[in-house]
């Protein structure tokens, strides 16, 4: 006879052991409070038009002679109004609400780069393009006067423990009639509420880019090149970007108000 441990019973498989039923219960469902005749209608918060100014250097793998074209996209990967639940006094908070922003500017820069292998007086290029993403991140605030429609507020979710009052005798060494008078630490009750609430989102409208691109390490070409030709790797870009978002929420609208308005 061996002697092995056995450690403390384990019950069936899985963190929670529920019982099942073949029967299906009914639930009760009551109407919830609602005024007129609603529905649910992304509204618009806020049209607002974003300003931003960016610096940034480019390195290109070949040399270039000549930037041919540029074609840019704004992409918008952020675009969060950072809502919070209302003070106790109801009003709209005094420092506004901050927008988040974060994006890039796509940039499918087409240039000429030289072909080396031809020896003249005339420059020889083949065309190349290059596709970067200039990243770009702000904050801008609204102030009441921004909105066109006020946001719904978050409802702040809420939790409540309560206990109920326990005698408990005391045990060897303390006399028969003391009892520990407290509440059971065996037990634990709560109250919780949360709301599920709708969040803010935004859509990109519109972007206007205005630029400077200017080569920092430009050479003469070598040998036999014109002599006002040359060539560089690198640029440093100046950029004047501005766009326009539109910031929705979906809200409960009373038709009947829409319609007889």
């Amino acid at each position: 006879m061996t002697n092995e441990h056995k450690g403390p019973h384990k019950g069936p498989r899985g963190c929670v052991n529920v019982r099942k039923s073949a029967s299906m219960n009914e639930c009760v469902s009551t109407p919830a409070e609602t005024v007129g005749n609603p529905a649910n209608i992304a509204v618009t918060l806020a049209d607002i038009n974003v300003t931003d100014h960016l610096v940034a250097e480019i390195s290109f793998p070949d040399p270039v002679l000549e930037i041919k074209d540029i074609k840019k996209r704004v992409k918008i990967v952020q675009c969060r109004l950072l809502l919070a639940p209302l003070p106790e006094n109801g009003d709209f908070p005094a420092a506004g609400i901050p927008l988040f922003l974060k994006g890039f500017i796509r940039k499918n820069i087409q240039y000429a780069t030289p072909c080396y292998h031809a020896k003249s007086d005339c420059v020889s290029s083949e065309m190349r393009s290059l596709t970067v993403d200039v990243p770009f991140e702000c904050v801008t605030v609204l102030t009441e006067d921004d909105f066109l429609t006020l946001p719904v507020f978050p409802s702040s979710n809420t939790r409540a423990e309560f206990d109920f009052f326990r005698s408990q005798k005391l045990g060897h060494g303390y006399p028969e009639k003391d009892h520990l008078l407290s509440s059971d630490l065996s037990q634990f009750h709560q109250v919780s509420t949360q709301f599920y609430n709708q969040i803010p989102f935004c859509e990109l409208v519109r972007s206007d880019i205005i630029q400077w691109d200017e080569s920092i390490d430009r050479y003469p070409l070598p040998e036999n090149g014109p002599f006002e030709e040359g060539t560089f790797h690198t640029i440093v870009e100046k950029t004047l970007l501005q766009f326009r978002v539109r910031i929705y929420q979906n809200q409960q609208v009373d038709l009947n108000g829409l319609i007889n308005g």
